[in-house]
């Protein structure tokens, strides 16, 4: 019967050999799916490719117009995510948020 420090010597044998073969077989697949792209004239938006990184809603959308505006600083605030300071301490102070409408 095997030890647990022979038993965990081949655990990290057949991990190596599986590491090594997952990279041979990575080889193949990248070279049959550059033939592939090559037969067919493939591009990157045939694909679903974007070249990286997708584009968000948000950006898709544009920016978002302010909404609130600071008549002393002229700080601007759309009114989504979190409140700035300057409207916090107003509303503590006992202003409306509607008085700083734009």
């Amino acid at each position: 019967m095997a030890t647990y420090k022979e038993l965990v010597q081949q655990i990290e044998k057949l991990q190596q050999q599986a590491e090594d073969l997952r990279k041979k077989e990575l080889q193949d697949v990248i070279a049959e799916v550059k033939a592939k792209i090559q037969q067919y004239g493939l591009s990157a938006s045939d694909l679903g490719l974007s070249g990286g990184k997708s584009k968000s809603s948000a950006s898709a959308k544009g920016t978002v117009k302010p909404k609130y505006k600071n008549p002393v600083t002229g700080d601007t605030w759309t009114g989504r995510g979190r409140a700035p300071k300057w409207v916090v301490e107003a509303e503590a102070a006992g202003k409306k948020r509607e008085s700083f409408l734009i």
